[in-house]
């Protein structure tokens, strides 16, 4: 269920060819589908405005499959974030659409239904070539859900002037995502060049003593540049949401 399967909805028991009764049975009918191993919310996307995404770590191949099969047959975009070729190969079987993009382990199909609702540009930020994975889920995501997406990568505070020689591309976002391990400085320094909200995600890369992104979160979580937000450990998915929302606004 979608806004435009309401509004159709609606139409019809607005004309006459559709009663009360018929429309309360329908929307009754269409809160969940039962798959057996998995209960696929359809409200998903009229509630918050995109469908269930698929989380494919710890399922099956199958089982992603039969999830991603429900929501094509919904007329849902499909996202499954952390997918690899084997969940792909599963999918691609019965949604013959489905694509993989490898970078950022995703699986999509009926990219076709994306509609531009962004106000402005999101910006993903990479400090380094190692943090590209998790910048490309959060880019994949931000673009799935309709916004513009840039990327800038390899621009870590070790030299810091990347970043600053790019100051005019900073300033055309509307909110920046920016992926960063090690000890996560760049959210901080990104934070305190620009008036836009800074989405940080700290990922596991870096030696020991990053702790597996420990290290990075911390830092980034005490930031003293204001408006920096931050998300979990390689939650590239989580900040494309975000970046997303704030680029939607209340829309």
């Amino acid at each position: 269920m979608n806004e435009e399967r309401l509004r159709t909805i609606l139409q019809e028991l607005q004309k006459g060819s559709a009663t009360v009764s018929q429309v309360v049975s329908l929307l009754r009918e269409e809160v969940t589908e039962e798959l057996g191993f998995a209960t696929l919310d359809l409200h998903r996307e009229l509630r918050q405005g995109f469908p269930e995404v698929i989380f494919c770590e710890g399922k099956t191949p199958g089982q992603v499959a039969g999830i991603a099969r429900a929501i094509v047959r919904h007329k849902g975009i499909l996202l499954a974030t952390r997918a690899t070729p084997a969940h792909f190969k599963a999918v691609k079987r019965s949604v013959k659409t489905a694509r993989y993009i490898a970078k950022a382990r995703i699986v999509t199909a009926n990219e076709q239904l994306v509609v531009k609702r962004g106000r402005g540009m999101v910006l993903i930020i990479t400090a380094g070539t190692s943090d590209l994975p998790v910048a490309e889920e959060a880019a994949v995501t931000a673009r799935l859900m309709g916004n513009d997406v840039e990327r800038l990568t390899d621009v870590g505070v070790a030299g810091i002037h990347r970043i600053l020689s790019r100051s005019a591309l900073l300033h055309r976002a509307t909110v920046i995502v920016v992926v960063a391990g090690m000890e996560g400085a760049l959210a901080s320094v990104v934070g305190g060049l620009v008036r836009v909200p800074v989405v940080a995600v700290p990922t596991s890369i870096g030696y020991g003593a990053n702790f597996g992104g420990v290290a990075a979160l911390l830092g980034m979580l005490n930031s003293c540049a204001a408006g920096v937000t931050v998300v979990n450990i390689d939650n590239g998915f989580g900040a494309g949401v975000a970046a997303s929302l704030i680029n939607r606004g209340a829309t």
